[in-house]
């Protein structure tokens, strides 16, 4: 019971930065089929990310030499500034959504998982239960983030976009320095 409270904590926690981001993308009126999808989207590469880490450990790291959170920073900016351009254009308060950019921000908040299966094998040998209930959590975080956010956009209108876009700015630096 213990290892399913500590998956749980640690499933938690790797959904912080989903649960984040969502904040800021739930500001864009996404409708409840793209908040589902990319809720479904992240809690897939929450599971298959710490088993390909589990797999690979850091050999894939090492060859890739992949910074985890330069890149995570890179991908938030780069999403800030587009939704500093709809509010420049004065758009429908929408962001573009697509299949391509569900799967980036999927990819770019599960890359902590990815270096959690590295080590994944000192708490538990049940690989499959971590990353449902890592798939668990950062589904629910991703969606609850996305509902969170319409509604702060539903009351305060432009300024939660604003709010949203700052905040994303914040974590993309953040990212960038740790």
């Amino acid at each position: 019971m213990s290892i399913i409270i500590s998956l749980f904590i640690i499933g938690i926690s790797l959904s912080m930065d989903t649960f984040s981001l969502s904040l800021s993308i739930g500001t864009f009126n996404i409708n409840k089929k793209k908040m589902i999808i990319l809720s479904s989207i992240v809690g897939i590469m929450h599971f298959f990310m710490p088993l390909i880490g589990n797999l690979f450990g850091s050999k894939i790291i090492n060859y890739l030499n992949i910074n985890a959170n330069i890149l995570l920073g890179l991908i938030l900016i780069f999403i800030a500034i587009e939704m500093i351009i709809n509010i420049i254009k004065k758009e429908e308060k929408s962001f573009d959504l697509n299949i391509l950019s569900m799967f980036l921000i999927s990819i770019s908040v599960s890359l902590d998982s990815l270096s959690t299966g590295f080590g994944l094998k000192a708490i538990t040998d049940d690989i499959i239960l971590a990353g449902f209930i890592f798939t668990i959590c950062s589904s629910l975080f991703t969606f609850m983030g996305l509902l969170i956010g319409k509604y702060s956009n539903e009351k305060l209108g432009i300024y939660g976009n604003i709010m949203g876009v700052i905040l994303l700015i914040i974590l993309g630096i953040m990212h960038l320095f740790k």
